[in-house]
């Protein structure tokens, strides 16, 4: 094989290049990943100290040198009990029916254009034929993967509650309008503010720290349940590392749906 040629190093990208290729993911803080400009920025960690108690502040200016890295727990298979708790006392982003029979939990970074490819290929299709039908219930919860995602993110969650599902869309399909290497908020702002968001509310969600504590929270909830990078998806309890595609869903989905109405519901594998 040519691989065989190459130098250690190579050979390294190279199975870094093609797992990426494999898993259809945006790795998270250690590896170099394209924005949706073409641009490689590295994936920095938006956790830095300056906040009370242990749990350092979610902030997306801080440099990168100052990130918090190693020593967390991580649950080798958590429960659908432990995955469903919420990390903090924020609302969760859900669509469908609260009392589904079948939950789909999505970690996403909304500058990962495989995150943008779920929303515009598969989630209309797993709306139509499982969401709106009472089936499947999708929750969304932020993992964001560098500073301009984490700054994103804030804007999303300042956004009203009617109002936020339909930012989310519109910050993952404009990725090349807003995202960058650097963080920027006016490009951020021209998103939200198609939902309606003035710039006056704009400029005050980044001092809501009650609200970045909570994004912070979720972030470390979501890697202390084995999140990686995005998209990582929940699976009634499966966690599916990387794109999620409609073929799986509808194999997972139905066989529960008719264990269900048996009377044996299914156990996903992990």
């Amino acid at each position: 094989m040519a691989g065989l040629t190459l130098g250690a190093t190579w050979r390294n990208l190279a199975v870094v290049a093609l797992l990426a290729g494999l898993l259809g993911g945006c790795a998270s803080e250690t590896l170099l990943q394209p924005d949706a400009t073409g641009i490689s920025a590295t994936s920095g960690d938006p956790l830095t100290t300056g906040s009370t108690g242990d749990k350092p502040a979610f902030n997306p200016f801080a440099d990168a040198t100052t990130a918090v890295v190693g020593g967390r727990e991580v649950i080798s298979s958590p429960t659908i009990t432990e995955i469903m708790k919420p990390a903090n006392e924020l609302p969760e982003l859900s669509v469908g029916r609260i009392d589904a029979p079948f939950t789909i939990v999505k970690y996403a970074s909304l500058t990962c254009p495989y995150c943008r490819k779920f929303q515009s290929d598969i989630f209309p299709i797993l709306k139509r034929e499982y969401i709106d039908t009472g089936k499947v219930r999708l929750i969304i919860r932020d993992f964001p993967i560098g500073f301009q995602s984490g700054a994103a993110s804030i804007a999303l969650r300042c956004a009203p509650p009617d109002k936020q599902l339909v930012l989310y869309e519109k910050f993952l399909n404009q990725q090349s309008v807003w995202v960058s290497q650097d963080v920027r908020r006016d490009p951020i702002f021209k998103i939200a503010s198609q939902v309606g968001m003035t710039r006056g509310d704009f400029d005050a969600c980044y001092q809501n720290q009650s609200m970045i504590a909570g994004l912070t929270a979720m972030k470390e909830r979501g890697r202390t349940l084995g999140i990686v990078g995005t998209p990582n998806f929940f699976v009634q309890g499966r966690l599916v590392k990387g794109t999620l595609e409609m073929g799986q869903i509808r194999e997972l989905v139905d066989a529960d749906l008719a264990g269900r109405v048996a009377g044996v519901p299914v156990s996903v594998a992990r």
